[in-house]
């Protein structure tokens, strides 16, 4: 039975995963195992060990401590019994990480155009 932090772990390797372009078969390559594995690892179905994860970070370009990124607020809304999921999932969609990859394929000067644009958009004040 998976836990909640297998769970998040999972979430965050196929966050990470999929915002390099990776398939699941790419990175199991790269860390030596069948792509089955990571399947199971996503999806909290099999623990990651410590040297596994850290193969795992490695490969995807990421410290370590990326996969317990907003781990204490999940545990948080759990115990309270709120979502748990949260805003994050947001994150792991296709069309959320096409738009990440295309706007860092821009130059510096386009991508703060865009970034202006799209708070026009919203409606959202600028910070002073």
């Amino acid at each position: 039975m998976a836990t909640e932090i297998d769970l998040h772990l999972g979430r965050r390797l196929r966050r990470r995963r999929r915002l390099l372009g990776l398939t699941q078969q790419q990175l199991a390559v790269q860390v030596g195992i069948r792509f089955q594995q990571i399947q199971k690892y996503e999806c909290g179905a099999n623990r990651i060990s410590a040297a596994r994860l850290w193969q795992l970070a490695e490969a995807l370009e990421t410290p370590v401590s990326y996969f317990y990124d907003g781990l204490s607020e999940a545990l948080e809304r759990k115990d309270a019994g709120g979502p748990v999921k949260g805003n994050g999932e947001m994150f792991s969609r296709k069309e959320t990480i096409d738009l990440i990859q295309a706007y860092y394929q821009l130059g510096e000067r386009p991508r703060r155009r865009l970034l202006d644009l799209a708070k026009s958009l919203h409606g959202s004040p600028e910070p002073a």
